[in-house]
């Protein structure tokens, strides 16, 4: 079985990835992007070269993204994030906060070539992933309870498929792998 997706007219892939800090987004875009050759692009990047001073800094894009949230700004921060996906690219976008961010990707890709993913995981998993940044599971938890972080959740009712991250990164990609074809098999129909 190939890992390709058709890039036909009509067989457009744009996945966007949502879930906790921790949760394994990254892993799971970058996967995409190395094994099914979709772009790849992260809010947070996007975000960076807009109105960062230091693209680097976690905490500060953190804060950065809750004065657009907040500022009734998250429209044009997907404004920017959709002009830099390629057109006709099967893409992963990684980092959707918010409902805007599903709502605006739904509406310029449409219901047959978006797909959203949630990658779920425990908290102490996800907190372990990150303890080198976060030495406390306290820490981690003041990370995660920022403004910016509250309306990831609700993201999951929007998911083409939930995908459970408690085990290796193997067993995330086969969780990736089978949701894939799923995909594949919706888009011959």
């Amino acid at each position: 079985m190939s890992n390709h997706i058709s890039q036909q007219p009509g067989k457009l892939v744009v996945i966007g990835i949502a879930g906790q800090i921790g949760a394994g987004k990254t892993s799971v875009g970058k996967y995409l992007n190395s094994g099914y050759g979709f772009f790849y692009i992260r809010y947070s990047q996007v975000l960076a070269e807009w109105l960062s001073e230091d693209p680097e800094g976690k905490a500060n894009l953190q804060v950065v993204g809750w004065e657009v949230m907040a500022g009734g700004m998250q429209s044009e921060l997907n404004s920017r994030l959709i002009a830099r996906i390629p057109a006709q690219t099967n893409s992963a976008v990684d980092g959707l906060r918010h409902p805007t961010d599903f709502d605006s990707l739904k509406r310029a890709f449409g219901l047959p070539a978006f797909y959203l993913l949630y990658i779920e995981s425990a908290l102490e998993n996800r907190w372990r992933r990150l303890s080198e940044r976060f030495p406390t599971v306290e820490q981690f938890r003041q990370r995660e309870s920022h403004p910016v972080e509250q309306h990831i959740t609700t993201l999951k009712t929007n998911a083409f498929a939930s995908i459970p991250n408690e085990g290796s990164l193997q067993e995330l990609y086969s969780e990736v792998d089978a949701v894939l074809a799923r995909i594949r098999n919706e888009k011959r129909s």
